[in-house]
């Protein structure tokens, strides 16, 4: 069997204890970014799974378009990826 050799962990733990893995990442190819996909991309970036310039050129991001889920995130949480929800945390 061969494994990929691939730059820094394969998993890490986080604090709720669960497990994120490179498997559990969002594909590659994913153009439809539901609140979901992004909190997982935000979450490997902070907690070292992924650098940030891995997951800007793994998904086609944009340096801009990463910064404002990260703050998002910082700011209000999760609930402030969703797209229903963007009026009313933009306006804060």
């Amino acid at each position: 069997m061969y494994i990929k050799r691939v730059e820094g962990p394969r998993a890490v733990t986080l604090e709720d204890g669960t497990i994120l893995t490179l498997a559990d990442l969002p594909p590659k190819n994913t153009r439809r970014w539901v609140a979901s996909r992004k909190a997982i991309v935000i979450r490997a970036v902070e907690t070292g799974l992924l650098t940030r310039e891995a997951a800007l050129e793994r998904y086609d991001l944009s340096e801009e378009e990463f910064d404002l889920w990260q703050k998002a995130v910082t700011r209000h949480g999760m609930n402030a990826l969703k797209v229903t929800a963007l009026q009313k945390y933009r306006q804060l």
